[in-house]
């Protein structure tokens, strides 16, 4: 266990096979926190409707057909959020078995995207009329999630590199 947390920083040296393998797999852990918050998200929004129900209702205005568009679209939201988890979940478990490196930047550039559209919420949000405004502690948390999953994809992109010139070495 503490080989896997030393392996996590990614400015600790890795000096042997197996802690490559853990630097490796550091990468997996950050896609692992994804799928929690995932996961946190989709039930939270089902355990809580009546947010949703304010949502559609401030979006939609007096207008019926634009209510109905607006529910339509949160729950299918909500069902490719679902997807989107499982997704990630497989994309965890094989970068837990086998890392690869393209699965890092994969993710290394979908944090990235997320963290400009996260930082970038509270300007869209005054931007767009009767838009549901987003807490700055929701926002604030996002961002140091995403922090600490660049963090540990950067020191799994690490162990990925070295794991593979280790292997190389040793089939040479």
């Amino acid at each position: 266990m503490s080989n896997l947390i030393k392996a996590m920083n990614p400015g600790a040296p890795i000096t042997n096979e197996a802690e490559a393998t853990a630097a490796a797999r550091s990468s997996a852990i950050a896609i692992f926190i994804g799928v929690v918050v995932g996961i946190v998200s989709v039930v939270w929004t089902l355990m809580n409707p009546e947010i949703m129900q304010q949502a559609v209702a401030q979006a939609s205005g007096d207008s019926p057909e634009a209510a109905a568009a607006a529910e339509i679209g949160a729950t299918a939201g909500m069902w490719i959020g679902g997807i989107v988890v499982l997704i990630q979940l497989a994309f965890a478990v094989v970068q837990w078995r086998d890392p690869k490196k393209w699965i890092a930047i994969l993710f290394l550039v979908l944090i990235a995207l997320g963290i400009l559209q996260t930082a970038a919420a509270p300007l869209m949000a005054g931007m767009v009329p009767n838009a549901p405004v987003v807490p700055m502690w929701q926002i604030a948390l996002s961002l140091v999630i995403m922090v600490v999953q660049v963090v540990l994809h950067v020191a799994g992109l690490r162990g990925i590199n070295r794991l593979e010139a280790m292997q190389m070495d040793a089939a040479r």
